[in-house]
């Protein structure tokens, strides 16, 4: 049977979780990481719990496989844009063309390269 601790633990760590979905939709990272300590408490203290099968349990597994997805994109769009930031320094440092062979040739770029003005 659940008490009234467990439905406060239960209410609690669903706030917890309609937060982080807030801050991952504002991709608010920081926020993210100061709610962590807190949503790893309350999940422990859920664990402990003798309750195995309740709607409040289903609904908070739904709003963390939710937020799950939501950090899941949130990590991929992090990839494309540090890969993105890397191709677009070499891109800097390196120019490329591809001969008639198909072969491609590199040429480093000089990088205080200054126009001369002749009268």
């Amino acid at each position: 049977m659940q008490t009234k601790a467990d439905t406060y633990l239960i209410k609690s760590l669903e706030e917890v979780l309609d937060l982080e979905r807030t801050a991952l939709v504002d991709g608010d990272l920081d926020r993210l990481n100061h709610m962590a300590p807190e949503k790893e408490k309350l999940i422990g203290a859920i664990n402990e719990l003798q309750v195995f099968d309740s709607a409040e349990l289903i609904r908070v597994q739904q709003k963390v496989e939710r937020n799950q997805a939501l950090l899941n994109s949130a990590a991929e769009g992090i990839r494309a844009v540090a890969s993105r930031m890397a191709e677009l320094r070499r891109v800097r440092q390196e120019f490329s063309t591809y001969g008639a062979d198909g072969q491609r040739n590199g040429y480093t770029v000089r990088h205080h390269a200054k126009l001369e003005k002749r009268a």
